[in-house]
């Protein structure tokens, strides 16, 4: 298929004055994800939060589906945080997956979709994102002090059935035109591709191509098992070879990321020098002098 440069239109924000990319383009965006598992897409002024409607539609038998919308209003992240981006900033969206996987491989489907998306990034905006574990698009060291900025969240909520995944809504919030004064809450930890680029991104391209992406890896899995994407999850890592902190429920870890377990989990070198597999935790990203 030949694909033909279409420049973002541009819309003027009325709330910052701030130019932000058009809207997405469905019928570009269905023509180019037609011979995909992605065929059904659909995309919305504004929802609650996309990954709790296609959990419902996945409860009542929907098949598989992607669903965007240009504002959230109810959006959500790890441990129930709130996720909120201006209207038409972002990509956010969720991907409806009908999967025959045990439960503890949930995390292959959350790996593929964060490939998915640097890949998309690098692709279409021309800039290398990192995956910070287990679910974070950073871009390093781009903060005054060397730290890293959060790019994207995903998050992935499962459906089960007899103690194996039915369906599994994944959902991305993708920061992409972004204006160009962050609020304060944000200025110290997030950043957009625009900031990064110094250009409004075509949100239409950068769907298309993540999406087109996670197909790829979807059918790897299909074929070649959950571990597929390992190699790749190491060479795309921004937490490996760092020191962290890990933040688990009643105390904190420091140590050295050294690599990942077959299982998707991060083993850590810990100050002590024993290895210890880390499945559930929050992961800080710690300067040398930390």
């Amino acid at each position: 298929m030949t694909r033909t440069a279409i420049s973002p239109r541009l819309a003027i924000s009325t709330l910052e004055n701030t130019l932000y990319g058009g809207p997405v383009d469905l019928d570009r965006a269905r023509f180019e994800l037609a011979s995909t598992r992605f065929s059904r897409f659909d995309w919305v002024d504004e929802i609650g939060s996309t990954n709790a409607t296609l959990l419902e539609r996945a409860r009542s038998g929907e098949g598989e589906q992607v669903l965007g919308a240009d504002h959230q209003t109810a959006g959500r992240g790890r441990l129930g945080r709130i996720w909120q981006a201006p209207p038409r900033a972002s990509i956010l969206c969720s991907v409806l997956i009908r999967a025959q996987i045990a439960a503890g491989d949930a995390h292959v489907m959350t790996a593929a979709l964060g490939l998915a998306a640097a890949d998309a990034c690098s692709v279409v905006a021309g800039y290398d994102p990192g995956l910070k574990w287990p679910n974070d698009l950073v871009a390093v060291g781009v903060g005054a002090d060397g730290s890293d900025r959060k790019l994207a969240g995903i998050l992935a909520e499962s459906v089960l059935v007899g103690g194996n995944i039915d369906a599994v809504s994944i959902g991305i919030g993708l920061n992409v035109n972004w204006p160009e004064a962050l609020p304060d809450d944000l200025v110290e930890i997030a950043t957009s591709l625009r900031h990064l680029t110094g250009s409004v991104q075509d949100r239409t391209a950068l769907v298309v191509e993540m999406l087109r992406g996670f197909d790829r890896r979807l059918g790897d899995i299909d074929q070649r098992g959950p571990t597929v994407l390992l190699d790749e999850l190491r060479q795309r890592s921004a937490t490996l070879g760092r020191r962290v902190r890990i933040e688990l429920p009643r105390a904190e870890l420091y140590g050295i990321a050294v690599d990942l377990s077959p299982s998707g989990a991060l083993i850590i070198e810990d100050d002590q020098g024993v290895r210890r597999d880390i499945s559930v935790g929050d992961v800080v990203h710690l300067r040398p002098a930390e």
